[in-house]
């Protein structure tokens, strides 16, 4: 019999203001919250407790927040910053279960089946949590379901009121300010004084197995994990829970709402699979050299370099990894750090291709008063194939082979370190009749040669501009005589026509003039044109000159 799945959810919903409040350690103001950016403005991202009972909220302009709250206390915001301190949390939560997930920007999903009695059951396991985050002094929301979008939305949803539209028209609506002064604002001098509402406290739900739908149906719509349209456009039918749709025709509401509403009520109800997906560990590559006494001449650090190279080499290796980006860093006695990053056009972990591309480097070292530690990191990595190189003296054979060559490799690298990877660039084929877009401008760092070329059906000039207008008669016949620059040429021979049309389900502004006829006219003073007709489309044709052959 196969086992009961169980999803437990976790919602940290001051994730980005506690982050911040557990480095300021003694500091702790009354009011706090992140600030970022959106829409050309700065808004609350994130609000710590304090903040949220003066009556602020997530997504109020900074201003606002300001008028209401004078001693409210700010930060920035740092997207990687909370991304990297939820990863630190999915990795906590690896000891509940080993398939851990995370939900960004606030979340992590958990696979409890089959873990949770060694806490001591469901309950423990969120005693446990609760503590834990208690001392790491976050707040948490959880829920407990048989599939993730149930215990996604009881995480978050579960004991609070159904989100309807911000159109002012609902007494609920009302300013959290206003409404958190509402008892005192009603209040009769002389009679009985309103108690106190305490905040509400974090609480655990747990929905029993097999019992989803009734878990989910008192639950606002929000709690499908629906976007903010749909959401609109159901409260403007008057649905607001989740019981309002789980028993409607599928069909209907796909029609109205798209199929996204009803796969994401399918994913919470069991019907469709949703599974947990734990991150897979990021792989690090970094070595680090500690030095006993500072250094400063570039032998010196050449030497530690070398030093660190085979390590970082025999490290990518293992996992048959190649570097395509490089971080040099040196630490300066002075507590200060400079950095140096360079790219490779091919991954590799060879010795023989990093420490040439370092050695470039070094006249942009600045030792200060002495290096005492030197690291070297391989933030970006591709996997590698093995592959067997000809060498440097046959590196066009290699290339030939649809291989770039261990030189040419080396020398694109060489290249970037100096002008920029993205600067160097090569042509490869297109699939295209338009002469000029026959060829397609690639980075050379990112793209393999083109190898042989497919012949063009007639020569193509070498040098190819646009279309230039040509003073002729009106006549597809080539012109006895025509003007072209400010020029009379004479006709002496012309070889064609070659007709081109260009694709017709694209539309390209410099041929709207239509089908062209090209024709190879030598001129009797010895220019060797390239001058088509044009039968004209939504734009009147005539002659033109695109090209000169040499």
């Amino acid at each position: 019999m196969p086992q009961q799945r169980r999803i437990l959810s976790l919602w940290f919903p001051r994730l980005g203001a506690e982050r911040l409040l557990r480095e300021m350690r003694g500091l702790q103001p009354a009011a706090f919250a992140v600030v970022g950016d959106e829409a050309n403005r700065q808004v609350l991202t994130s609000l710590g407790e304090g903040a949220e009972a003066a009556g602020l909220y997530r997504g109020q302009p900074l201003r606002d927040a300001r008028a209401m709250c004078p001693a409210l206390v700010t930060a920035l915001r740092n997207p990687r910053a909370e991304a990297q301190f939820l990863t630190a949390l999915r990795r906590w939560a690896g000891k509940f279960s080993p398939w851990v997930g995370e939900e960004p920007p606030e979340g992590l999903v958990i696979d409890l089946s089959g873990a949770a009695h060694l806490f001591g059951g469901e309950e423990g396991v969120l005693r446990a949590v609760s503590d834990d985050c208690a001392d790491l002094g976050l707040t948490v929301e959880a829920g407990i379901a048989d599939t993730v979008g149930a215990a996604w939305g009881l995480a978050r949803h579960a004991g609070r009121g159904p989100l309807s539209l911000r159109n002012g028209d609902a007494v609920d609506q009302e300013a959290r300010a206003t409404r958190s002064r509402a008892a005192k604002r009603h209040w009769v001098r002389g009679g009985t004084p309103p108690r106190p509402v305490a905040p509400p406290v974090p609480r655990a739900r747990i929905a029993a197995a097999g019992q989803v739908r009734q878990a989910l149906a008192p639950l606002p719509l929000a709690a499908l994990r629906l976007d903010e349209d749909t959401l609109a456009g159901l409260a403007r039918l008057g649905l607001r829970h989740v019981g309002d749709i789980i028993g409607m025709p599928r069909a209907a509401l796909s029609r109205r709402f798209g199929l996204g509403l009803v796969r994401r009520l399918d994913q919470s109800l069991g019907l469709e699979a949703e599974p947990v997906s734990p991150a897979r560990p990021p792989l690090h590559f970094a070595v680090r050299l500690t030095l006993p006494d500072p250094i400063g001449l570039a032998e010196d650090i050449m030497a530690g370099i070398d030093r660190l190279l085979p390590a970082l080499s025999d490290r990518l290796q293992a996992k048959a990894r190649g570097a395509r980006r490089v971080r040099l860093q040196l630490f300066r006695v002075d507590q200060s750090m400079q950095e140096i990053e360079f790219g490779l056009a091919r991954p590799s972990a060879e010795t023989d291709h990093l420490r040439p591309l370092i050695m470039l480097k070094m006249t942009e070292i600045d030792p200060g008063f002495g290096i005492d530690m030197i690291r070297i990191e391989a933030h970006v990595s591709e996997p590698v194939q093995a592959r067997q190189h000809r060498g440097p003296l046959d590196a066009a054979g290699a290339a030939d082979r649809g291989g770039m060559g261990a030189a040419l490799d080396i020398l694109i690298s060489k290249l970037g370190a100096r002008i920029g990877l993205e600067a160097i660039t090569r042509l490869h084929p297109g699939d295209s009749h338009i002469p000029e877009k026959t060829a397609r401008v690639m980075p050379a760092a990112w793209s393999e040669p083109a190898g042989d070329w497919p012949p063009p059906p007639r020569p193509r000039p070498l040098v190819i501009f646009r279309p230039e207008p040509v003073q002729a008669p009106e006549d597809p016949m080539v012109p006895a005589r025509f003007r072209w620059r400010r020029r009379d040429l004479a006709t002496a021979s012309a070889t064609g026509p070659e007709r081109i049309a260009p694709e017709w389900w694209l539309d390209e502004p410099e041929w709207r003039t239509g089908t062209r006829d090209y024709w190879r006219v030598e001129a009797e003073t010895g220019e060797r044109l390239w001058l088509y007709y044009a039968h004209g489309g939504t734009m009147s044709g005539g002659w033109f000159c695109q090209g000169a052959f040499r």
